[in-house]
């Protein structure tokens, strides 16, 4: 008995001891955000911060997409193409290639000399393609939107992509990076040191910005080829001629103009639309009638909405050289009733 009641007061001290102890406070970062999935994080996490600042792309997003997409740097893609985002060649892509089987044998995709261009490719590939444009009407904070949005918009065929993505963010909590956190898997903190002025390479020229002291710049170039109705174009500037852009995008003489419906004359002006790539037969999903205003033209509309102006002529039963009048009703996807 005595031995019982002895034992019964050493549990009790023993309970009282351990909850006046005071416990050391839980870390910040998960612990499972340790091995390969740590080292990623803090390799890559200042990368995703610059690129956010510069796209607009949450760095969560960027981060949980890379580890998921080339498996924390370890994917054949990540190791011989330093493709860590999965992105394939698609018509538009001049650069080098690698071929991969994916959802069929010996898909090309795109090959990279450093992983800074495989990050900054990415989200130049979000923000100039169409389908992923509503992304950026959502509130940065708002990774399970973009997760979703990027499922919905087809960046890739797995059902459950937009749950993989969220569960990443949340597991290894990527949405500190969203609020301007530093690089570490330790303990990321609030980046509130002075400022310091870091140059960062924007096309066409080298443009100082300010970021945060402490954290990771990288030299990023600002593509100026966007997507309307999956057909590359630019905008054209005041220093673009017509032989400057034939070089710039590797294309032959007649190229241009074929694509821009234009003649063998064609000369571009600052502001105008200038495809690299063949206009389509119709708009893109969702365009189906455009309301003519006072100042459209057939071909003003069809350079708008990325459609050969003979289409367009032939799907609203027009003769060719006629001109829309105001509040008449352009159809940009089926010939009109």
């Amino acid at each position: 008995m005595f031995k019982l009641r002895l034992f019964i007061i050493l549990l009790v001290l023993l309970s009282v001891y351990s909850c006046g102890v005071r416990r050391p406070a839980t870390s910040v970062v998960p612990a499972s955000a340790g091995g390969v999935q740590g080292a990623y994080i803090d390799r890559y996490s200042g990368l995703a911060i610059s690129e956010m600042k510069r796209s607009g792309v949450p760095a969560s997003i960027t981060l949980a997409q890379g580890m998921l997409e080339s498996n924390y740097g370890r994917s054949r893609l990540a190791v011989s193409a330093n493709n860590h985002f999965g992105i394939k060649c698609h018509s538009s892509w001049k650069g080098a290639t690698i071929t991969h089987d994916d959802d069929r044998r010996n898909e090309c995709f795109r090959k990279y000399n450093r992983v800074e261009d495989s990050f900054s490719d990415h989200s130049d590939f979000l923000t100039s393609t169409a389908r992923y444009r509503e992304l950026f009407s959502l509130k940065p904070e708002d990774y399970a939107g973009w997760a979703r949005g990027l499922k919905k918009a087809g960046y890739a065929t797995n059902p459950d992509y937009a749950n993989l993505l969220i569960r990443k963010i949340e597991e290894y909590e990527l949405w500190r990076y969203d609020r301007g956190y530093k690089s570490s898997s330790k303990e990321p903190a609030i980046a509130t040191a002075p400022e310091k002025t870091v140059a960062v390479d924007v096309a066409p020229a080298n443009v100082p910005v300010t970021i945060p002291d402490g954290q990771f710049a990288v030299a990023s170039k600002v593509s100026r080829v966007k997507e309307n109705n999956r057909i590359k174009y630019i905008i054209a500037d005041g220093k673009d001629t017509r032989e400057s852009i034939e070089n710039e995008f590797s294309l032959l003489k007649w190229e241009l103009a074929r694509y821009n419906d234009a003649g063998g004359d064609f000369r571009p002006v600052p502001g105008q639309i200038v495809y690299l790539q063949p206009k389509r037969d119709r708009a893109e999903s969702g365009k189906d009638i455009h309301n003519a205003t006072g100042s459209d033209t057939m071909y003003s509309i069809s350079q708008q909405y990325g459609i050969k102006l003979k289409k367009l002529y032939e799907m609203n039963r027009m003769a060719a050289g006629e001109e829309p009048r105001e509040g008449d009703r352009i159809w940009l996807r089926a010939i009109k009733p």
